[in-house]
Order: structure tokens, then sequence, then C-alpha cells
């Protein structure tokens, strides 16, 4: 019988959160918050995208992100533009400072996955990556089918 630290919903979570606290623990020199890089992160992946939607993305109230999102513009790591179909709205891009910090970023995330991947050869990780991508898929499927209902 399993217990409730065997279940995959629980080594994936547990997983993620030891991946994400060393992450924190690399980038703490670099002076960002969690929430500043992953708003960089899924901005870089949806650039020109409205405050909304970046809010959704991270699973946060839009007034958090409005002031999150503040305070990488005055550093110069976002930018705000008019939106073209809306004049009251702006669209969020990066700045040109969030680039090489991004790319110190992903350099530290690519050592976390490293430690995380040790042992693990190349065609367990490409399986890990096929397996993951299909149970994201069945979810998400699962998520729009119940959001339409």
């Amino acid at each position: 019988m399993k217990t409730g630290r065997d279940t995959i919903g629980f080594l994936l979570n547990d997983a993620a959160r030891l991946m994400r606290k060393d992450f924190e623990r690399r980038t703490r020199s670099l002076g960002l918050t969690r929430a500043q890089w992953q708003a960089l992160f899924h901005l870089a992946r949806n650039e020109g995208c409205n405050q909304a939607t970046l809010a959704d993305l991270l699973e946060v109230e839009p007034i958090t992100l409005a002031r999150l999102v503040d305070r990488l513009e005055a550093s110069g790591l976002v930018e705000r533009r008019p939106d073209p179909g809306d004049r009251r709205a702006r669209l969020l891009f990066l700045g040109e400072r969030a680039h090489p910090l991004l790319e110190q970023l992903r350099a530290l995330g690519a050592e976390t996955r490293e430690i995380a991947l040790a042992g693990i050869d190349e065609d367990e990780r490409n399986l890990l990556m096929t397996l993951l991508t299909k149970m994201r898929a069945n979810l998400s499927g699962r998520e729009a089918a119940t959001a339409a209902a």
C-alpha cells in the first residue's frame, strides 16, 4: 500500500519544491524575488501580453501583479507599451536590462537541473520529459473542458 509520500503528486510537488529552493539559493545574489523571476520567465515566453494574461499565467490577482510590474518597470526590466487595439490597455515587454539577467537565470537554472537529474541518463531524461508532457496535456485538456462546461 502506498503512503502519501509515495504518490506521484507528492513526489512531483516535492521535487519541484526542492528544485525551486535550490534555484532561489542560486539567484539570491541577483537581487530578485521568486515572484520577479517567475514574472520575467513567463513574460519572456509571452511578450506583448497584457497584465491580466500575465496574472493568469502566474496565478496571482491582477492588483498583485500590477505592483510587481511597477517594481520591474522601475528597474528597467519590464516595459509597458500602449495596446494599439485598446487605448486604455498596456502590453508588457521585457526591458533591455532583462535580457542579460534572463541569461544568468537560465544558466543558474541549468545548474539546478543538472543536480536534480544527476545519475539519470539521456534516455531516461527523454522519457521523463515525454511522460510529464503527456501528464500536462491530459490535465490541461481536462481543465479546458471543465472551464467550458
